[in-house]
């Protein structure tokens, strides 16, 4: 029987640094099978800058938590070994497995190399500000303590173009391009050209650079055996690059190979436009859906809910969208700070998980909390994935004309037992909205599952009922037997 996909991002910016997080991953696998997750994303699993670093400080790409480097063997998560036992984890349960894959930037170099650079204006990259001069970076990646076990590939500043760190004057906030280096022309035009993002910037115009990428992502799928991608960052990376490197992946390794990219912009277009240029090689996450989310969020009865889906690539182009309410960038204290309003969040995760578009993405600490920040889960979270796996299937008809109601129907199929359901959210006060879950559920009860309303729901033979919900939050009605089934095991 098919279900419907649900992925987790299964980490957030503040877990604890004590190596256990793989083993964690492998005892949960089980749980999260009968919750209704069919794919993970796991954070990045090789050597950053220290043994703190959450991945995306990265270092060396070949060490999985292997080789004694950056004052450890094992990262943030774990060792090698347990990573890969991980992985086997969620293999055994039947969940795919989603690597966290950052290629455009380098940290922590071994050892300083004098270069040649220009200042370039933060503001805008395509204007150079200073002249030439001699800077000392940190571009010599040696790897000493791997000593070229899987590869012998060592990066000098050749290898990039350009960083933000000079050693001899300790200063922040300049962009140094290295001479004869320019910045990728297609990339993101915020600043002018956003190829610069931060540490030491990979030149992938640099044939040899492309060939050792190739090399390491091949040797990466098949050490892991992971089952997709997801990629970071990738409107700093010239748009031709991933075209060529995801169809190269997949013919060299005979696998369908997933992926799905980060391109952080709330402008539809712009998603749209980078679809585009990577011939759809892969799906984005939708950024401007979370911004709807945000900021209904925050405006509370002032925002029209029958625009929640309005410029979103999951109107545009569903098949290509990953749905996300929040992720470990839009984090209190994170660079991409937007966290969505508690109070709106069950409507957000509603929205993504119980519609028939886009593949839905939940975040971590929204499904178990974030003690460390003090937020809360999300109430009934579980039950909405779950409710995703068993009842959202079939036809759907939407009841947006309300701007402060708003509702669908699931009409639900043959194939998946007590199967159909309907939702109905308010962003100001209760109400109810009359909508048909079709006439075969004639004179069937159906009962909010979610608790907020407590009066069944009568079906007519005609096939509709008057759904409520209270104010301010979502009701998910489902038949009444189909109740049993919701029991959710953390």
């Amino acid at each position: 029987m098919s279900i419907n996909k649900t992925m987790m991002q299964y980490f957030e910016w503040y877990l604890p640094n004590d190596g256990l997080w793989w083993k964690r991953c492998a005892a949960k696998a089980e749980n999260l099978t009968a919750l209704g997750i069919t794919e993970i994303w796991l954070p990045p699993a090789y050597k950053g800058t220290s043994q703190d670093d959450v991945g995306y400080g990265v270092y060396d790409m070949y060490d999985l938590g292997e080789f004694d480097q950056k004052g450890t063997i094992r990262t943030k998560y774990g060792t090698k070994e347990e990573y890969l036992a991980a992985i086997r984890a969620f293999h055994t349960h039947g969940i795919r497995v989603y690597a966290d894959i950052v290629l455009n930037h380098r940290m922590g170099g071994d050892e300083l190399e004098k270069i040649t650079a220009v200042t370039d204006d933060p503001e805008n990259r395509c204007n150079q500000i200073g002249e030439e001069q001699q800077i000392r970076a940190w571009s010599k990646f040696t790897f000493p303590g791997r000593n070229g076990k899987y590869s012998r590939f060592t990066w000098d500043h050749r290898h990039f173009t350009g960083t933000d760190w000079n050693e001899e004057s300790r200063e922040t906030g300049n962009i140094y391009r290295f001479t004869g280096k320019k910045w990728a022309p297609e990339t993101d035009p915020e600043n002018g050209n956003f190829d610069y993002l931060m540490g030491m910037n990979v030149d992938m115009s640099n044939p040899r650079v492309v060939k050792e990428t190739k090399r390491w992502l091949n040797w990466y799928l098949r050490k892991t055996g992971v089952d997709g991608l997801r990629l970071d960052a990738v409107k700093h990376i010239s748009f031709p690059f991933y075209r060529e490197l995801l169809s190269d992946m997949r013919e060299n390794n005979h696998c369908e190979l997933p992926a799905v990219g980060e391109y952080w912009s709330g402008e539809l277009e712009r998603l749209l436009h980078y679809l585009d240029a990577v011939d759809y090689q892969m799906s984005l996450f939708d950024v401007a859906l979370h911004y709807n989310f945000f900021n209904a969020s925050q405006a509370g009865e002032n925002y029209d809910l029958r625009c929640i889906l309005d410029n979103t690539l999951v109107r545009e182009r569903p098949e290509n969208a990953v749905t996300f309410v929040d992720n470990h960038d839009t984090q209190y204290g994170q660079s991409l700070q937007s966290f969505v309003e508690d109070w709106f969040k069950p409507l957000a995760y509603a929205l993504i998980l119980l519609r028939q578009e886009g593949m839905p993405c939940v975040f971590y600490s929204d499904y178990y909390g974030n003690p460390v920040k003090n937020r809360p889960l999300v109430p009934n979270l579980g039950k909405l994935i779950k409710l995703r796996r068993l009842y959202a299937y079939g036809e759907q008809e939407d009841c947006f004309s309300n701007e402060h109601l708003v509702g669908w129907v699931r009409r639900g199929d043959e194939e998946h037992e007590n199967s159909g359901l309907a939702v109905v959210m308010s962003n100001a006060d209760g109400g109810s909205l009359s909508m048909c879950v079709g006439s075969r559920f004639a004179g069937e009860r159906f009962c909010d599952v979610l608790g907020n309303c407590t009066t069944p729901v009568v079906i007519n033979e005609d096939g509709y009922g008057d759904f409520c919900t209270v104010g301010r939050n979502v009701a998910v009605w489902v038949r009444e037997e189909a109740f049993e089934n919701l029991v959710v095991n953390e």
